[in-house]
């Protein structure tokens, strides 16, 4: 039997990423209870199968708000290398799958982006957006020609997306609309995990380095933590030895120290 592909599902709390996962899987498997209280992110791994291809999909907790605090911009990155480190040993991350609700397209999704395309995956593993809770739109697909631009303006490439509503149990042209959603995510889920697309992207040693350095750039605009307040938050919370986390903070800080002048 072929390797099951992997999917990383991320996005906003409310962005209706669970709905999306019953979407894909055609029954529910995920429970969609609204969870309004943020925490460390976390993530829930979901198994589904379609058209003879199976999935395993990590639906996790993303970005809440554009202006989060180092903590917890911290918080989410080593969560990231959690994940990348167990999946490293599953076969590697062959989709990125980018879940935004069409009424909350705000700065936070350049924030999201970052951490998982750039920081986590180094722009390595190909992303699809899916824009959900469009059910109200005559043509879903007009959103996409309306608001494309607000992408473009947060700096976020992605190489496809779907215009879809998640929305089930709905009447008469709404219960159609999901359906035909079902049909686009499926389509475009499969057109990115094909055995023609890039191997499957497996991080290495280098990975947690690179993501650390790159906090320079979610760090702009100065912080308040020292050196010695990283050294044992990053010891702790990623279970790496000493020396590379007082290494790492090191480059945190340097990085993201202003320019002299």
């Amino acid at each position: 039997m072929a390797r099951r592909k992997t999917i990383v599902l991320f996005g906003e709390t409310g962005a209706g990423k669970s709905s999306l996962v019953n979407l894909m899987a055609g029954k529910e498997v995920a429970s969609t209870s609204p969870d309004t209280q943020r925490c460390t992110m976390q993530w829930n791994e979901y198994t589904i199968d379609f058209d003879g291809d199976g999935y395993t999909v990590f639906d996790t907790i993303g970005l809440q708000e554009p202006q989060l605090g180092v903590k917890e911009y911290l918080e989410s990155v080593e969560s990231a290398y959690r994940l990348a480190r167990e999946l490293d040993g599953q076969g590697g991350i062959d989709l990125l799958l980018f879940c935004v609700r069409a009424d909350r397209v705000t700065a936070a999704l350049q924030s999201n982006y970052q951490l998982f395309h750039e920081f986590l995956c180094e722009k390595k593993v190909p992303i699809v957006i899916a824009i959900t809770n469009l059910e109200r739109e005559e043509r879903m697909e007009d959103w996409w020609m309306r608001k494309h631009s607000t992408f473009e303006k947060y700096q976020i490439e992605v190489a496809s997306h779907a215009c879809i509503t998640a929305a089930n149990g709905l009447d008469g042209r709404h219960q159609l609309l999901y359906e035909e959603s079902r049909v686009t995510i499926r389509k475009l889920v499969q057109k990115f995990t094909t055995d023609q697309q890039k191997q499957a992207w497996i991080g290495g040693n280098n990975q947690f380095v690179s993501l650390m350095r790159k906090l320079k750039e979610l760090l702009t605009g100065g912080s308040h933590m020292t050196r010695k307040d990283l050294v044992p938050h990053l010891t702790k919370r990623c279970g790496i030895s000493l020396d590379v986390a007082t290494e790492l903070a090191h480059m945190i800080k340097q990085d993201a120290a202003p320019a002299s002048r």
